[in-house]
């Protein structure tokens, strides 16, 4: 009996890591490439699988959530990312919030160990025949971009990005701050209200500070689901506070009334010793990010542990280049994956991995690729990925806007609600056909 073939896996991060533990589910011998810790990148801080660089929040979860059925749909599909989540979970009212560190280790333990994985810690600068999946992120190295656009021309985008610092709770000043949630949820949240005349001294700090970016600040393109605090600030005065320190919902019980605005922390470990702030993205210089937070009621004397990065995230042009399987239109046998292939977010990244994993060990097996049906979250996203207008394309994230809308009149949530439950089911026939492992 002849041995199953190699499949190389370039990139550690969710989308490798699903893709690698797919194919290694599959009985195909995978090769997982991932050149940290020897070269590094500018947001990376560790040489873990699925670090997590930007927020520890995979997104609202609950059957009237598109991430949510996004993560149903991983569940049912077996997923690693999502048994990892599953685990080292903590608390962040409708979200899915992890504790980022033992997250990536044990995913890192689980795929180092698995008999049918090859680690190779090396820098990849060619694209590898003849089946290969490319999930190396939005800070691929400059070698391995040089040979796509050898490949496939000059067919790549890129958007900044950025991350939220981190601060010490045991620092927090509780006597200024509160805990809650907006709503209904439950208090999982740290809220620092601001009256007006404290938000006016924080936007004049943050508007003073400098920033650590390009000297073409004018042009750089952002993503709009994660834009630096310091650029939507100068986008309008109230800009942030029709942002991330929007006050709806939340009630101060100090005053029995909604603040002006309101900064919110959400947990990062599970002990609850490290919050980070909830749409503080930001690129600034790290002295002026500590004297900005340090303007926060409550923050006065926050201790940073870890501060916001700016980096470029480069992306494919999707509609020009990918199929809805994933696999490149111009290079057979090569499929792509997580940001790369043009998608925005922790789950999206992991989904897009568990599909070029199947795909790519389906071909490896001599059987023909599957696409998700449309009604399920994932089924959505990569045929938009493959059909969307080109000209404009920016990274997309799961949302209810991609999949079929239903018919008959029901509010927005029973629509919704209605509409996961479709859609995981439509899921779980389908993978119950497709799955060979």
């Amino acid at each position: 009996m002849n041995a199953k073939p190699w499949v190389t896996v370039v990139g550690g991060g969710l989308a490798g890591a699903e893709a690698a533990w797919t194919l290694a589910r599959l009985g195909l011998r995978v090769r997982l490439f991932e050149m940290r810790p020897g070269k590094m990148t500018p947001a990376h801080r560790t040489e873990h699988f699925a670090e997590l660089v930007c927020s520890n929040s995979l997104g609202g979860e609950g059957p009237a959530n598109a991430k949510g059925l996004l993560q149903a749909e991983l569940r049912a599909a077996g997923s690693l990312v999502m048994e990892a989540a599953d685990r080292f979970r903590v608390p962040a009212g409708a979200a899915l919030a992890v504790d980022r560190e033992p997250f990536s280790v044990y995913i890192t333990e689980r795929l180092s160990s698995h008999p049918h994985v090859e680690v190779v810690r090396e820098e990849v600068t060619e694209i590898p025949d003849p089946i290969a999946i490319l999930a190396t992120g939005p800070l691929t190295s400059d070698a391995l971009a040089e040979a796509l656009r050898r490949r496939l021309g000059e067919n790549f985008l890129y958007f900044y990005d950025a991350a939220a610092p981190v601060i010490l709770g045991e620092t927090i000043n509780m006597e200024k701050c509160f805990r809650g949630g907006r709503f209904e949820q439950s208090p999982d949240y740290i809220n620092c209200p601001m009256t007006e005349e404290e938000y006016r001294r924080f936007y004049e700090a943050l508007t003073q500070a400098r920033q650590h970016t390009p000297h073409d600040w004018e042009n750089l393109r952002f993503f709009e689901g994660c834009i630096p605090i310091e650029e939507l600030a100068r986008r309008g005065y109230l800009t942030p506070v029709f942002g991330p320190l929007r006050p709806v919902g939340i009630i101060d019980p100090r005053t029995g009334k909604e603040p002006f605005a309101v900064v919110q922390l959400r947990q990062e470990d599970r002990e609850g010793r490290l919050w980070s702030l909830v749409g503080f993205q930001t690129g600034l210089k790290w002295p002026d990010q500590k004297k900005v937070v340090q303007t926060i009621p409550g923050l006065e004397n926050a201790e940073i542990v870890r501060y916001g990065v700016m980096h470029r995230n480069t992306y494919l042009n999707a509609p020009k280049l990918i199929r809805e399987t994933l696999e490149l239109r111009d290079a057979p046998g090569v499929f792509v994956a997580g940001v790369l292939a043009g998608v925005e977010g922790y789950i999206e990244s992991a989904a897009t991995g568990f599909l070029a994993g199947l795909n790519a060990g389906r071909m490896a097996l001599g059987l023909p690729p599957v696409v998700p049906p449309p009604e399920s979250m994932l089924g959505a996203l990569v045929r938009f990925l493959a059909t969307a207008e080109p000209e404009n394309f920016q990274p997309m994230s799961a949302n209810w806007g991609l999949v079929p809308p239903l018919e008959g009149k029901m509010d927005k949530r029973a629509k919704r609600e209605a509409m996961f439950r479709r859609g995981l089911s439509a899921f779980q026939a389908w993978f119950s056909e497709v799955w060979q492992g």
